[in-house]
C-alpha cells in the first residue's frame, strides 16, 4: 500500500495542493498529515484535490480545532490528538507531531522507535526530513511543506509493502 505523508504546511495552500496533486498521481490510498495543518481552509484543499482517505494529527500551531475536526468530519477524514496508533497495510504505525525544541522531539521519537512496539514512527514539527531505521523501525518525518524555515518543500511516499520511504521535493 502507497501513504503519502506530509506535515507543517502551515497554511501554504500551494504546497498542499501540490502534495495532493503527488500522492494522487503515485497511487497513494491514503495521505497522512503529521501536524500543523494549521487553519482549516488548508484541510479543505486537500478535499478539493481529491483525496479520498486523510489521517492527520493536530501539531502545536493547530489553533483552530474545532474549525478543523468540522471540515475533516465533512470530508470524512480523521484528525486527533497525538500520539495515534494506525494499523494499515498489515503494518503498526505510531503518528506524533511533536513540540518543545526539535532535540526533544527527535529524543522522543528515538526513545519510541527503539521499543521496537511500531514498524514505523512517522513525525513532524522539526520541518527537518528524516529518513532512517533505529533497529528494525522505519523513522519518518517527511520534513516542510510549507518551505518556511528550511526553504526546502518536501513530502513522502511510504511503501507498506516494502517499509521504505522516498522523499519528494514539492514544486
Amino acid at each position: 500500500m502507497l501513504v503519502g505523508v506530509v506535515s507543517d504546511t502551515h497554511d501554504n495552500v500551494w504546497a498542499a495542493r501540490a502534495a495532493a496533486r503527488l500522492f494522487r498521481e503515485r497511487g497513494a490510498e491514503l495521505v497522512i498529515h503529521l501536524g500543523d495543518i494549521v487553519a482549516p481552509f488548508t484541510l479543505r484543499v486537500f478535499h478539493e484535490e481529491g483525496i479520498a482517505r486523510l489521517v492527520a494529527v493536530y501539531g502545536n500551531n493547530c489553533g483552530e480545532r474545532p474549525g478543523l475536526a468540522r471540515v475533516a468530519q465533512a470530508a470524512g477524514y480523521e484528525i486527533t490528538d497525538w500520539p495515534r496508533e494506525l494499523a494499515i497495510g498489515g503494518r503498526r504505525l505510531l503518528l506524533l507531531h511533536g513540540a518543545g525544541p526539535a532535540e526533544n522531539t527527535v529524543a522522543m521519537v528515538e526513545a519510541l522507535a527503539s521499543s521496537g512496539r511500531w514498524d514505523a514512527v512517522l513525525y513532524g514539527h522539526t520541518h527537518r526530513v528524516d529518513n532512517r531505521r533505529i533497529g528494525g523501525v522505519l523513522v519518518l518525518n517527511p520534513g516542510e511543506a510549507c518551505g518556511c524555515l528550511t526553504g526546502r518543500k518536501t513530502a513522502a511516499i511510504l511503501d507498506t509493502d516494502t517499509l521504505e520511504a522516498e522523499t519528494v521535493e514539492l514544486p
